[in-house]
């Protein structure tokens, strides 16, 4: 009896969760693939099956190059920028110097987290403006004038107009992360690279890097994998335009789906975006092998 309640009573608290990602998560995903093979609208009755027509179309479907690519300068800067810039941020504020400021310049930092995507967006849609937007006037106050345009309306500069308005709301979540994880690190060690000599930068590849390595992961994994997903910033202040220029994956997915009406397609766009997050995030596993004994 005693040990059938020990059994048992682990299972009833795993069971709201198993609950929990079978309905939210594993039954839509198994629906969706199972979707990818119908063609259907949203209020359709009924479903054709295509078979592998929806694949096909994804592979000659001009948009998806330029939407993959966007993904990946998505993932790429944001590593740059909110894993590394953030690390070294998080460093910056935990040093001794910095110790009365610090709590301020978290808040500076933090605070844009916690605004609202669509406030940002109008926010960076007035400094991009080019008429009286505020990057325009200051380009042209240092008499950089010459380089002013219309930063969301250029098919070549409104993918990083984009990406730049993501990491200023972005690093600081990161920061604060890499800050906690600093923080846990024994002062022992700073203390022995300090009776070695060791100067500022030294310390930070030599202690701080491989002690916050677990932290470097995570932050890497969530940024690349919520790079493959973004959708809110591109269609906020782009909807993909100008063309399909500052298209992503997520973007096309629901201008598929909700305005063109294919949700078969939409579904199969669905379930390339998770195969792809899933690869990412495998192939981060392996290379980082954190969690392994060396």
């Amino acid at each position: 009896m005693i040990k059938r309640r020990s059994i048992l009573i682990p299972v009833i608290f795993l069971l709201p969760s198993v609950v929990f990602l079978l309905t939210f998560v594993y039954i839509p995903l198994f629906q969706n693939f199972y979707n990818s093979f119908f063609s259907f609208s949203v209020f359709s009755q009924t479903k054709t099956f295509v078979g592998m027509e929806n694949f096909r179309i994804f592979f000659n479907d001009r948009v998806v190059p330029v939407a993959l690519l966007n993904n990946f300068k998505y993932a790429v800067i944001s590593v740059i920028f909110q894993v590394a810039f953030a690390l070294v941020l998080a460093y910056i504020l935990e040093d001794k110097i910095f110790r009365r400021v610090a709590p301020f310049f978290r808040v500076v930092y933090f605070m844009p987290v916690m605004i609202s995507i669509s406030v940002i967006a109008l926010l960076f849609g007035f400094i991009y403006n080019p008429q009286m937007g505020l990057l325009n006037s200051f380009l042209e106050l240092v008499g950089l004038g010459d380089w002013g345009k219309p930063w969301l309306g250029n098919a070549t500069t409104a993918i990083y107009a984009v990406i730049a308005m993501s990491q200023w709301q972005s690093i600081g979540f990161i920061m604060m992360l890499f800050i906690v994880a600093i923080q846990k690190i024994p002062k022992d060690l700073y203390e022995a690279a300090d009776i070695d000599g060791a100067g500022k930068i030294r310390k930070f590849f030599s202690v701080t890097v491989p002690q916050v390595k677990e932290a470097i992961f995570v932050n890497t994994l969530i940024t690349v994998t919520g790079s493959m997903l973004v959708f809110n910033e591109p269609y906020i202040l782009t909807n993909g335009g100008p063309g399909f220029s500052s298209m992503t994956m997520a973007v096309h997915m629901y201008q598929e789906g909700f305005v063109k009406d294919n949700m078969g397609y939409a579904s199969t766009l669905a379930i390339c975006i998770f195969l792809l997050s899933a690869i990412l995030a495998i192939i981060q596993i392996r290379l980082s092998r954190t969690g392994k004994d060396d």
